[in-house]
């Protein structure tokens, strides 16, 4: 016996008009936005390119004397004896102890939100949440007249240790346990005779690889990044991280005559900051595509 085969529906010409208008006009949104977002970056490489006079003579989006690139980044790491270079140094020391730092904080306590249960857990979470709404400059200056009952403002201490706590990371870390750890798992571990911290180094670490990789990179940026905290925290230039020491070079390239060679050395040292963030990006980006299948096979 044989079954007729279903009629082919035709589909307007209206409805395939307008569905290739759709398509067109998205397209078209993201490619603007791609260029909005990219803008800044080019402008960041054009600029590097040029000496001072160009830098203010030329055109903005467009190269002028590319070879210039070379030299500036010659006095941009000779600048008053390496000066930058030790702020790099001083920068990828916030970041990289601040990330792994803030990352095992949030990984402990968002797996113990999620798999844990305590007096008083769900007003700490909830009061977790409130902190997210906390802008981090509101709380520069409270934790600078902390630091300072201890003596620790004017230390790296005092950038590293207020980076380690990511609410944020808190909050990621705990969804993400929930929705791949299973408790059974779990309890099969520790049926078998793992102990808590056995359970958490072989069971549920190998599970997170794609969290893990996402808070520390949220937090290496946050710290690479933050500007206010080490400008309130810090008196001392040897210690200052990149966007402070960048920032005094640009005020001293406004208030001095003469300075304004510093002007082609900000720009430069800008665009060198953003590399190792845009590297760490690529070589890390597989753990993050690897984390966005997770809700789907669930």
């Amino acid at each position: 016996m044989t079954t007729a085969a279903a009629p082919a529906v035709a589909v307007p010409a209206s409805r395939r008009t307008s569905s290739a208008r759709g398509r067109v006009t998205v397209n078209a949104v993201m490619v603007a936005m791609i260029l909005y977002f990219l803008l800044p970056f080019w402008w960041l490489v054009v600029a590097a390119t040029k000496n001072n006079d160009a830098l203010f003579s030329s055109a903005a989006l467009w190269f002028h004397q590319p070879g210039s690139f070379v030299t500036n980044l010659q006095q941009l790491f000779t600048h008053n004896d390496g000066e930058y270079l030790r702020w790099m140094a001083n920068t990828a020391i916030y970041a990289g102890v601040s990330g792994v730092g803030a990352t095992a904080v949030a990984t402990l306590a968002g797996y113990a939100f999620a798999k844990y249960r305590f007096p008083g857990r769900n007003l700490l979470f909830s009061s977790l949440l409130g902190a997210i709404m906390v802008p981090a400059t509101a709380l520069a200056i409270p934790t600078y007249l902390l630091l300072s009952k201890v003596e620790l403002t004017n230390t790296m201490w005092a950038v590293i240790l207020p980076s380690l706590l990511n609410p944020f990371g808190v909050y990621l870390m705990r969804v993400y346990v929930q929705q791949s750890v299973p408790d059974e798992l779990l309890e099969a571990a520790r049926v078998d005779g793992a102990g808590e911290l056995r359970v958490l180094y072989s069971v549920v670490l190998p599970t997170l690889k794609p969290a893990l990789v996402t808070v520390l990179l949220f937090s290496m940026v946050g710290t690479w990044n933050n500007f206010f905290l080490p400008l309130v925290m810090l008196n001392n230039d040897k210690l200052f991280p990149l966007t402070v020491g960048l920032q005094s070079w640009y005020q001293g390239a406004l208030i001095q005559s003469g300075a304004n060679a510093l002007f082609t050395l900000v720009v430069a040292g800008s665009l060198v900051a953003v590399l190792p963030l845009i590297v760490a990006f690529l070589l890390l980006q597989r753990y993050w595509r690897g984390g966005l299948t997770v809700g789907s096979l669930k």
